[in-house]
Parts: C-alpha cells; structure tokens; sequence
C-alpha cells in the first residue's frame, strides 16, 4: 500500500481559500505562519502580505483576568452572544510567559464546547515561543489571517501572567479586564498597571450569594479608576457587573466596547493606535532576527563566553563588554 503524502497547498490557493473562509485552509496557514522552516516563513510572508488590503477590518479584544476568573465561560458567553447576531469571531489564545506547557489554549476549547461548534466561530491556538516576541508575531500574523478570512471580532485570551498583558495590549484595540469579587481585597489583587490598561472591567460570576459582592467591587474599582490619570485614547473606562450563568452583564459589555470604538474612530485615536502597534511589531521583530543572527556566529557567541567569565570575575564592565559585542558585530 503506498504512503499518501499530503501536498500543501500553493499561494494562490492560500489566498482564494483563506479570502473564503476556509477555516481549514485558515487553520494551514496560521500554522504555516507558526513555522520556523525558512520556505514556510516566505510563503507565509507572502501570503499575509497579500492579504493586508482585506485587513484591519475587525475589532480586536484583549481578555484578561486573574486565576478562577472564569476566562474561558466568560468567553464562550460572550461569544455566543455575538454569533447570535450574526458576527462571525475568532478566539485566539497567547501565554508568552510558559515554556513548558506551550500554552492552554487546548484545555480552553474543551471548555468552550458550545462556542466551538459555533459555524459563526473560530478557535485556535497560537505559537508559544520562548521569546515574548516571537509568540507577539505569531499572534499579530493570525490575526490579519482571520481578518482576511472574514471574522469581524477577533478575541485574544491571555492565559498566562506576568507580560502577557502587555503583550496582549499591544496587539488589541480594547482591553478588557475581568475580575473576581468576594476573593479578598481586589484592588490589592491585581497590578496597578494592568488596571491602567484595561478599557473595560467586568466583575464576573455576579449571581446568587455574590451579587452583593459583585455590586461592592464595582463600586470600588470605579473609585480606583477616578485615580488614575486620563488614558491616551480620552475614553473613561466602565466597569460592569456580569454572569456568564445568567447572561447578565454579556450585552452591556459588548456595547461598552461599540461604544468605544466609535468614540475612539471619531477622535482618532483607534487608526493612531493601530499605527503605533505596528510599528512596536517591527521594532520587536528586528531585534527578535538580530539577537538570533548574533546566536547563529559561532565566533560572536565564544567572545561572549569569555566575556561573562570576566563580568563574573569583575574584570569588565557588563556595558563594556556589550559594545565590544556590537562593535564586533557590526564589522562582520
């Protein structure tokens, strides 16, 4: 019996098919675009590069939010309320901080089981890399996939911590973080910062004994939130209170960020952001190909050897011997 050997797709079938919405050619080229195999990285270059004038369509939403949150009913929720008026979405899912277990996101689609039958939805997972900047590039390339694909939403979940919102909000339009009362003082249990990011806060699991809860933390984040300076964008985040079991909070939190995007496309700051994210993408991916031209010169990476022993043994200044790195790289 003979061996079938599958044969990839050519660009132009890539791009007929993705234009479509074929999510199984969509899913080929996602991974396509994962790959680190040099001919899969210029086809998918290629690819994307072609597709940019059917891009940038969507509104792009970063979800967040500390462990037991319920990210992942939440989501499916509030997925399902956007299909059931027709919007076509795309769930993609990044965690830069893990290395070992290469990210969650299949754990996510188990438990958004309804959500992925959905033929309005897609699911997928993104690289996980090493690198915080490798896995950005991953996840900013699907993105323009699922848009020339057609999907008018795309939701990104960060199922890590640490950088991963950072990360995240340099790859959204609104960034929406999802928070958890009656587990001790809230406004102690996430950063400042995470909070200055966020455009939209919902307190979930707002139903039975912890309505009232729910409704004491809303009051208290929106106090925390006068704190703060005014966002770059000149929008006042909202918090609401919301019950991925009761449907509640599911359609304000959806028109919060129509809401947005309106005010921020009138007074534009929503094309000023996209440019500015863009332009963090290439910085972050020329330095991502240059620290890897250093790794690949053998020569470079022996010099540097040396160098650590004599930073270690306090024979040269660690800024120091960087130039002398540099210097040497430069003359190559």
């Amino acid at each position: 019996m003979k061996n079938i050997v599958s044969k990839r797709p050519d660009f132009l079938t890539f791009k007929s098919e993705v234009r479509k919405g074929n999510l199984t050619l969509l899913a080929q080229a996602i991974t396509l675009a994962e790959s680190s195999l040099p001919d899969d990285i210029a086809l998918a270059n290629q690819l994307i590069e072609s597709l940019l004038p059917f891009t940038g369509k969507s509104i792009r939403i970063g979800i967040t939010g500390v462990p037991g949150v319920g990210k992942s009913t939440f989501i499916e929720t509030f997925g399902k309320h956007l299909t059931s008026l027709s919007k076509k979405i795309a769930v993609l899912a990044v965690d830069p901080s893990s290395t070992k277990t290469k990210g969650s996101i299949l754990g996510d689609k188990t438990r958004m089981e309804e959500l992925s039958k959905d033929a309005f939805a897609f699911i997928r997972p993104t690289a996980t890399r090493a690198a915080l900047g490798g896995v950005a590039d991953r996840t900013r390339e699907a993105i323009l996939l699922c848009e020339a694909a057609g999907f008018e939403i795309i939701i990104i979940e960060t199922v890590g911590v640490g950088q991963s919102e950072t990360t995240v909000r340099n790859l959204v339009d609104f960034f929406l973080l999802l928070m958890l009362a009656g587990a001790g003082d809230e406004l102690q249990g996430i950063k400042k910062g995470i909070m200055e990011m966020a455009d939209g806060i919902a307190i979930t699991k707002a139903d039975g004994d912890n309505t009232k809860k729910a409704t004491q933390a809303k009051a208290d984040f929106e106090y925390a939130l006068h704190l703060f300076s005014e966002s770059d964008s000149g929008w006042k985040p909202k918090v609401i209170t919301s019950s991925a079991l009761e449907k509640k909070g599911i359609a304000e939190t959806w028109s919060s960020i129509e809401q947005y995007a309106a005010f921020v496309k009138t007074n534009g700051y929503f094309e000023k952001n996209r440019t500015q994210q863009n332009l963090v993408w290439f910085h972050e991916h020329m330095r991502q190909l240059l620290q890897q031209k250093l790794n690949q010169d053998v020569e470079l990476n022996n010099k540097i050897k040396t160098f650590e022993k004599e930073i270690t043994n306090k024979k040269i200044l660690p800024s120091n011997a960087a130039q002398q790195i540099i210097q040497d790289f430069l003359k190559e």
